[in-house]
């Protein structure tokens, strides 16, 4: 029996991971666990610092006070009891495009899959305004999930999908969109007259680029970009050696006289 764990950042009750799990029911077992209150933005968090709590909310399904990558651990290892053969991570009420995905709670609950050696595929769609129709995208993702069931993803990998609103004019596989951004942070004051402060989206000037997820939804395509936990900057190995053998030498008299200092 194939086993399919689904979970999500916008939470257990959430439309969006309903129909996603819905969609997917045919292609094997199906177990929901997922954060029992919406936790987006939190990025790839693990909750250390107090004690979690599992909640039976259904037949196979489950909330966890914690976080989408709290979710995938408690589920592995006190719900399933074992890896299942996909993580599904959404779908999400907004798109998780370019430098998002180190924000996004959803990519974050497909990463911590990937880590774990786990074909693992993260959905998001458009939001407009508050809304969002997640009926296509729960439809594409199981597609994608057969095909990955069937055929598998290098290891350590996982796909992060983007879906447009209205009939889709086909998929693209894309990378990364990179983007100048500007972060708002709104300054306001509480009635005992002492100031807060309010993180907002912010805006975004998206760099031109054919084969950016951005420009796929933009564009009317679902975006699918293949992503790894690895985050060395590859390219950037030799100026960093450069960097280092400066830096060595021109301290190599001083940390000659360092205590357990080895030189080369």
């Amino acid at each position: 029996m194939i086993r399919i764990l689904v979970t999500n950042d916008d939470g257990v009750h959430s439309e969006g991971i309903r129909l996603l799990a819905d969609a997917v029911r045919g292609l094997g077992e199906v177990t929901v666990v997922a954060p029992i209150q919406e936790a987006s933005a939190i990025g790839h968090a693990l909750t250390l610092r107090r004690p979690l709590r599992v909640e039976t909310i259904g037949p196979r399904i489950y909330a966890v006070d914690g976080t989408p990558t709290d979710c995938v651990n408690v589920a592995i290892t006190h719900v399933l009891h074992e890896k299942p053969d996909l993580i599904l991570s959404g779908i999400n009420k907004g798109w998780n495009l370019g430098d998002d995905v180190t924000y996004s709670g959803t990519v974050a609950g497909a990463l911590e899959g990937a880590l774990l050696g786990i074909p693992s595929i993260a959905v998001s769609t458009q939001r407009i305004g508050d809304a969002s129709t997640f009926g296509p995208s729960a439809e594409i993702a199981a597609r994608i999930a057969a095909q990955v069931l069937a055929q598998g993803l290098p290891k350590f990998t996982l796909l992060n999908v983007n879906t447009p609103q209205g009939p889709f004019k086909g998929i693209r596989v894309t990378v990364q969109a990179k983007r100048n951004h500007v972060t708002v942070v709104s300054r306001r004051v509480d009635p005992r007259e002492r100031p807060y402060y309010w993180i907002e989206e912010g805006t975004n000037d998206w760099e031109p680029h054919d084969r950016s997820d951005w420009q796929a939804v933009r564009d009317g395509f679902v975006s699918v970009t293949p992503l790894q936990p690895d985050m060395t900057a590859y390219e950037a190995l030799a100026h960093t050696e450069g960097l280092a053998r400066t830096i060595f030498e021109s301290g190599a008299a001083s940390l000659s006289r360092q205590p357990g200092s080895t030189l080369d």
